[in-house]
């Protein structure tokens, strides 16, 4: 038997791909070497070398050592990871005193890849005096750890999960190593995920998928290749403080890849337009600040000047609110329309932000160079008309990117576009990233709509002369051009607002909201038709709730009436509402708008949005994209949709409300009967594939039947594909009538699937997996007594397992119940009984060969009958043993492998404990320790010195 575990599959693949790209291996005792001990973060010696070699004449030996010593005492936190990105990017500096001035420092450098070190190592061991972890796989450039790899086995169960549940640990338990580390990736051979640093939210994990990226190996060195991780670490990671809070981003791969093709774009003398759309939701912001920020720092486009042009006030101070969370330097914001021409004409390098109208009647040809470069945010409704010749009137030798979060309609509106930014490529886009491809990757979650009841929707007639039938609104682009042509709709607005209805709609929010929205842990809006109804509905809903739960939103008139100057509130307090907002568990869980935070707010917990207010095109779909934001609570639980209740059938009518090419908004928005009619398909098949499976004359036989039906692994995967699906669905209808004559069956299906995870998966807290309804389900409805583990409160102990192997049970029951019982024992004590290590991989391993079948179920019951013999015998032992905790585990190891003097060496080896206490965070008391165990293997005649290696191993794993 080996006492420690074998390498994950995963892991040797990795690093072999690594060093075929251009990666050093070094093996992990060197490593530790180069590192100075497991305190040691980085390569010191290969630091300081390259520290000289990159900063000639600038930082000498002992200056090369002050500044590591600077950089390794950084807070350990997202405030020193900054400061370490700082100084990668060479953003920090060095006094040199021949010179009497300071000079910039350079880490890494990312234009001659050839004079930067690449080394990749695995099982890197790293303790802060207190905890010890120990990672899969770092790479470090320049002896810098920069990216950290956690690997998991393609067999594993929601390998992706677990990895990142280590990546978290990291952060709590070794958080002065992952201060320096700026990326961690994930990865279980199918899949291949990175993230930054102190970004630990699902959401913030992204898939790797290169142009060509299809295998495993593909996948890896697309990721690792030098060039690439270079330019992420200098060009691709975002640090972002709002709110006096910081975090961090990178960017995600549709993002880098427009980054790259805008920048090419820029630098193509022949062709100067572009057409970005990514879709709302998925990171255009950021997007366009990277492209900005290397078009002015690349030398060879000598200086530019980079225009950015929003269309409102709102969003040029949003604008400029991002660009100063991220840190962009010299940022100049112009005025007014004297301010730009002033700007233009003095030539002015560097970063402006404008907003388009500021270019009403500019003059021509007021700058001429053809290194401007002007970004257009929302470019479907910012350069049509005159505004747009001004602006290329003026600026003639221009380039041009319009970014949109919408897909350009095929409206005249959307014709224009396309004719100002899309001649130049196939299909009108520089780059595109659709609906569905956001919906694919997980960067927004997918929609789903529900008309309201006919007596609570206006007139149908009204709203066809009032509102589908004018021209003008076809291709509308800004809300307020909306909100324009819904002031002349007198008949609907009154309608709409009509005292008896907003009461009636209220009541229906309020019974929703409290039977469907709130029991899942999220948050909704109110759209009403105009400013008087959202206070309308505010008085309505006051009634039917607590006041404190809901929140007027709206701008303030000057000569607003008192019931509309009643919800003014300062831009300070309306920043404390969005904050709160955003927030479980704090109110106000719903915010009553019209026109505010329907564009640029993004709040991830926001579920359902109640519409009120009649829209279409560009407009709709910005409106509703409030709701398509992934979100996931600290239990993990995670939103997989986002709703919409339509109180005035727009969705009746969808493909009059979205004038987009099918194609481009494939998958943005389902209606509830779609989906009911999925639910009913799974029900089916669960009832014809599944629930037939549970055969037997008792429960413990049909657990059985159960268990042993599902004993492949790809047949357990299939089912839990299939449970996901259909509890996600259960989540978004109930509760509803419709589920009525499906509850019993589908208890009976969420019965078995707590079943096989609960048996075949015992160190997964299954119970914490489901939703929040189907919770409900499984704390009210689901036995637990045909294959059950003690529970959270019962003791286990030698008699628990005597007990349960002895049960009147069948054999697989038996064997389900004894594994998961020793899973928990290990898991409890393990940390003051580290002999129970190797019984609990022993188990493992045995319940690993029952699941392929490579022994029976009389043969498994046997083996770990055996096995809790075993621990019995060692309970007994540990009770008459005056040794450590330290000291009997190495007896126990040693004997099992059949050391005939382990009782004396582990005698030698308590007092060496003893005498080096902190031998799992010290180097050199390890050394002591281990020559201990050394020499009492050599003295009582044992060959296999490997045996120290095995039994530290399990009493460092015992400590962490």
């Amino acid at each position: 038997m080996t006492l420690g575990g074998e390498r994950r599959a995963v892991q040797n693949p990795l690093v072999r791909y690594a060093t075929d790209v251009g990666w050093t291996y070094v093996k992990p005792e060197e490593a530790l070497r180069l590192r100075r001990g497991r305190e040691g973060a980085v390569f010191f010696d290969v630091v300081v070398a390259q520290l000289q070699q990159l900063n000639p004449g600038i930082v000498d030996a002992q200056a090369a050592e002050q500044i590591i010593g600077r950089m390794l005492r950084v807070r350990p936190h997202i405030e020193g990871n900054l400061e370490v990105w700082e100084y990668l990017n060479g953003l920090k500096t060095v006094f040199v005193g021949e010179e009497k001035r300071e000079r910039d420092v350079r880490f890494l450098d990312p234009d001659h890849v050839e004079k930067d070190i690449f080394h990749v190592t695995d099982e890197f061991a790293f303790t802060n005096g207190t905890k010890m972890i120990r990672p899969d796989v770092v790479f470090l450039i320049n002896g810098i750890p920069i990216l950290i790899v956690e690997t998991k086995a393609a067999t594993e169960l929601e390998g992706i999960a677990k990895a990142l549940d280590q990546i978290r640990r990291y952060h709590r338990e070794g958080p002065e190593l992952l201060s320096i580390l700026q990326l961690h990736s994930l990865t279980h051979l199918i899949q291949y995920f990175y993230g930054a640093t102190w970004n630990l939210e699902r959401k913030g994990l992204f898939n790797w998928r290169d142009e060509q990226a299809g295998d495993f190996e593909t996948l890896v060195k697309t990721f690792v290749e030098p060039h690439r991780i270079l330019r992420v670490l200098t060009e691709f990671i975002l640090f972002v403080r709002r709110d006096g809070e910081l975090s961090k981003a990178v960017l995600r791969p549709h993002q880098m890849r427009a980054a790259e093709r805008v920048v090419r774009r820029a630098r193509d003398a022949e062709r100067r337009r572009g057409l970005v759309w990514h879709t709302q939701g998925s990171g255009k912001t950021y997007t366009m600040i990277t492209v900005a920020k290397r078009l002015i720092e690349d030398p060879a486009f000598e200086n530019p000047t980079v225009l950015m042009l929003v269309d409102r006030n709102e969003l040029e101070a949003q604008l400029f609110g991002n660009l100063e969370a991220v840190g962009f330097g010299n940022v100049v914001v112009a005025r007014s329309k004297a301010d730009l021409r002033k700007l233009l004409r003095e030539d002015q390098r560097g970063l402006i932000v404008s907003m388009i109208h500021k270019f009403d009647d500019i003059p021509e040809r007021i700058n001429e160079r053809s290194n401007v470069f002007v970004l257009v945010d929302e470019a479907h409704r910012t350069t049509g008309g005159d505004l747009g010749n001004y602006l290329m009137g003026a600026l003639p030798n221009a380039t041009y990117v319009g970014f949109t979060g919408t897909p350009i309609d095929k409206t005249a509106y959307g014709k224009g576009t396309f004719k100002v930014f899309g001649t130049e490529d196939p299909k009108g886009y520089l780059d595109k990233y659709s609906i569905r491809e956001s919906i694919e990757d997980g960067t927004t979650v997918p929609l789903h709509y529900q008309l309201a009841p006919n007596e609570l929707q206006p007139d149908r007639e009204t709203m066809e002369q009032e509102f589908w039938a004018l021209a003008e609104l076809e291709g509308v682009s800004e809300i307020e051009e909306l909100n324009r042509v819904l002031d002349r709709a007198v008949n609907l607005r009154n309608m709409l607002k009509n005292e008896d209805r907003v009461d009636q709609v209220a009541a229906f929010i309020a019974e929703h909201y409290e039977k469907v929205v709130r029991p899942m842990g999220y948050k909704a809006f109110v759209v009403a038709v105009d400013r008087e109804a959202c206070a309308l509905y505010k008085d309505a809903l006051d009634r039917v709730l607590d006041p404190s739960m809901s929140r007027v939103v709206i701008s303030a008139g000057h000569n607003d009436p008192e019931h509309l100057a009643a919800h003014h509130i300062s831009a300070a307090d309306e920043k404390e509402v969005r904050k709160a907002f955003r927030k479980p568990g704090q109110r106000p869980e719903i915010l009553i708008v019209t026109e505010k935070l329907l564009t640029g707010y993004d709040a991830p917990i926001l579920y359902c949005m109640y519409l009120d207010k009649p829209m279409r095109d560009h407009v709709l779909l910005q409106a509703i994209a409030r709701v398509n934001r992934p979100y996931e609570d600290e239990d993990g639980r995670r939103k997989t949709r986002g709703q919409i209740v339509d109180f005035v059938g727009i969705f009746d009518k969808l493909e009059r409300a979205l004038a987009f090419d099918s194609e481009d908004i494939s998958g943005v928005v389902e209606g509830i009967e779609v989906l009911k009619a999925r639910f009913e398909v799974l029900i089916e098949q669960g009832r014809t594939e599944f629930l037939p499976l549970a055969v037997g004359s008792s429960e413990d036989k049909k657990a059985e039947s159960v268990l042993e039906q599902f004993r492949d692994r790809e047949e357990r995967e299939g089912f839990y594909k299939y449970f996901r699906e259909l509890e996600e669905l259960y989540e978004i209808l109930s509760p509803d009538a419709f589920l009525r004559s499906f509850l019993k069956d589908y208890e009976a299906l969420v019965s078995m699937y707590r079943l096989l995870r609960s048996c075949y998966e015992p160190n997964v807290p299954v119970d914490r997996s489901f939703l929040r309804k189907t919770a409900r389900i499984v704390q009210e409805h689901t036995r637990t007594d045909r294959v059950a583990e003690p529970s959270e409160g019962h003791e286990i102990d030698a008699e628990t397992l005597r007990r349960l192997a002895g049960e009147d049970k069948p054999d697989t029951v038996k064997v389900f119940n004894l594994i998961k019982a020793i899973y928990r024992l290990v898991a409890d004590r393990e940390h003051d009984q580290p002999y129970l290590i190797p019984i609990g991989e022993r188990a493992r391993a045995i319940a690993e060969a029952f699941e392929k079948r490579q022994i029976s179920s009389q043969q498994a019951l046997a083996e770990l009958e055996e096995l809790v013999g075993e621990y019995r015998e060692a309970v007994a032992e540990r009770q008459e043993s005056q040794l450590s905790s330290e000291g009997f585990g190495v007896y126990w190891l040693l004997q099992r492998e059949g050391v005939a003097q382990a009782r004396e060496i582990a005698q030698q080896a308590a007092e060496a404990f003893s005498q080096y206490p902190h031998w799992k965070q010290s180097d050199e008391q390890e050394r002591h320790v281990r020559t201990a165990l050394y020499r009492g293997l050599i003295e009582a005649g044992v060959d296999n010195l490997e045996l120290v290696d095995q039994v530290l191993q399990v009493l460092e794993r015992a400590a962490q």
